[in-house]
């Protein structure tokens, strides 16, 4: 059985500990057992080792997440899976700021990504966390900023006397002795998203971190849903309730990286909002970031773009034109076939193709199967490359050869 996480965390908490892990460069593993060795052999506990390797390792990890930071940051597993990016914590600590908010009680602070945004913005911050490691390498993180505190307490159960704004982000996952079980009800996460509610209901700015494959008909009424995503990658749902709520916005796409922020927004329910039209695969096809289509904006990039929707229920977009937009990406369609896996072979084998790329979305075909079924292990020499995006319209399935622009 792997150690518990207070074991990988206590042997850190003493001036020889944190020397130690000062200590360490970026951890390598190909030189993780050598230097286990040779930190033994100067005269360092086993489990101080381990505890500073493993530490090493997670803060490695941690700089996708945290940049520089990290290597002054202590870490768990969990924590480190759950924690905000710190790109997408500073967006949510200038919500707070914006509004004018003095005081945020972080509730379930994690490792404290939220808390150290909100503190660097001048905002006191409380910083309450359950689990009692994870409590303490908040503290450890937010020893920097003396307008943060961490409180190891329940995140429910804090008075909320002199705090005019509340950051929320329950744990989506229990942790047991064979890891660690994502939770879907929101009811389950700890804090529940009612008691969220019932602090908005009280008149609070309140923000509430969520995952992003929340449906549409879980989220409040009466809140502002804003899905983020990073490098093209989806990685929350916040939810903005009262002072920190922008007005006339229900549903927000915002897209960050490396050309900066992008955002869509509308200010009408998820059943709502303007409908594209329907029309052939022809000209560019356009693949909505993940963003766009989980707050239910894909018809609203499609007039964007002058487009229309392949289909009505798939979230790809047709237009006559090459628009530049930060909210999907575009491929120049050069042939599209009915989706029938010999014609497909011949189509592979007439073009040299050897390398294909297979998106899919509204058909029940597996990418990974049908690339063994088209381009046979060892068979295929050539380098050349390929993109196929298989979808339906109405009941048919088709297969189209695209090249991204």
């Amino acid at each position: 059985m792997a150690d518990a996480p207070q074991d990988q965390i206590a042997p850190l908490l003493n001036p020889e500990g944190w020397e130690l892990l000062a200590s360490l460069g970026p951890y390598r593993e190909d030189e993780a057992f050598r230097l286990n060795a040779s930190l033994r052999k100067a005269g360092h506990s086993p489990e101080l080792v381990s505890a500073a390797l493993t530490q090493s390792r997670l803060r490695t990890r941690a700089e996708a997440k945290f940049g520089e930071f990290a290597r002054q940051m202590i870490f768990t597993q969990a924590g480190l899976e759950q924690a905000t990016r710190l790109t997408v914590a500073a967006r949510h600590a200038q919500r707070f700021a914006e509004a004018g908010i003095q005081h945020v009680a972080d509730l379930g602070c994690g490792l404290g990504a939220d808390a150290m945004a909100l503190a660097s913005l001048d905002i006191r911050v409380t910083a309450v966390e359950m689990d009692e490691t994870t409590a303490a390498c908040a503290t450890m993180n937010l020893i920097p900023f003396r307008n943060a505190t961490v409180v190891h307490a329940d995140a429910t159960a804090l008075p909320l006397e002199g705090i005019d704004g509340v950051w929320l982000d329950p744990a989506r996952r229990t942790t047991s002795t064979s890891g660690t079980k994502r939770l879907w009800d929101p009811e389950d996460f700890s804090p529940p998203l009612s008691f969220a509610e019932s602090l908005a209901a009280s008149g609070l700015a309140v923000g509430v971190k969520m995952g992003p494959g929340m449906p549409h008909d879980a989220v409040p009424a009466g809140c502002e849903a804003q899905w983020v995503s990073v490098g093209g990658d989806v990685t929350e749902v916040a939810l903005w309730f009262n002072a920190v709520r922008r007005p006339g916005v229900r549903r927000a796409a915002l897209l960050l990286g490396p050309q900066g922020a992008a955002e869509l927004t509308s200010a009408g329910e998820f059943d709502g909002g303007p409908a594209a039209p329907v029309g052939p695969v022809e000209g560019y096809l356009y693949e909505p970031d993940g963003a766009v289509i989980r707050a239910g904006l894909v018809a609203d990039v499609a007039l964007q773009l002058g487009g229309h929707l392949v289909d009505e229920h798939i979230a790809y977009i047709c237009a006559p034109e090459l628009v530049d937009t930060p909210f999907a990406r575009a491929y120049r369609i050069l042939e599209v076939m009915p989706y029938n896996v010999k014609a497909l072979k011949a189509w592979v084998k007439d073009g040299g193709i050897g390398v294909l790329d297979i998106k899919k979305r509204g058909t029940s075909v597996t990418p990974e199967e049908l690339r063994r079924q088209l381009l046979p292990a060892g068979k295929q020499k050539s380098k050349k490359t390929a993109t196929l995006v298989l979808t339906r319209i109405g009941a048919e399935r088709v297969a189209i050869s695209v090249e991204p622009v």
